[in-house]
């Protein structure tokens, strides 16, 4: 399954890096920040879904480059009345632990929630975020309906 999900996510990349550029400006539901833009989706998606759904607007499920981005993250979900159960770009589908970005950015910054990541019964491969009074990472099925945060290069 996990193969599966992999050369999904492979080929919808590989598409959307040959059928169009990153460049626009931030419109409509689209929030700037630094030199990307941010949109909050309701409906929610398995992780999957979420990320075709990113890639169909031309950008991905969102990276987290520092914490300044993250509270902007934070703010978009909030502003959107959001329930602060969110997919995010993370995962480590195609490799157990190691983490990665949809977008290819480099795991480096992180906000996991103490005693995570912990791949509960073998199946949480999918990075989503949370409030629990504050603002957590943590790992679940990619197969949760949540919904997501997509982002775009300006």
């Amino acid at each position: 399954m996990k193969t599966l999900i992999l050369a999904a996510l492979l080929c919808a990349l590989l598409a959307l890096d040959t059928a169009q550029a990153f460049s626009f400006d931030c419109r409509d539901v689209w929030r700037p920040s630094k030199n990307r833009c941010f949109t909050y989706v309701p409906k929610a998606m398995t992780w999957t879904d979420a990320q075709k759904n990113c890639l169909r607007q031309g950008g991905w499920l969102t990276s987290v480059r520092d914490a300044e981005e993250y509270a902007v993250i934070q703010k978009v979900i909030t502003d959107a009345k959001g329930t602060g159960l969110t997919w995010v770009g993370g995962h480590d589908i195609t490799e157990e632990g190691k983490w990665r970005w949809t977008d290819g950015t480099p795991f480096k910054y992180t906000n996991w929630r103490p005693g995570q990541p912990d791949n509960d019964q073998g199946n949480e491969d999918c990075l989503h975020i949370f409030t629990e009074g504050r603002w957590f990472w943590n790992d679940l099925d990619c197969q949760t309906p949540l919904p997501s945060v997509c982002t775009k290069n300006v």
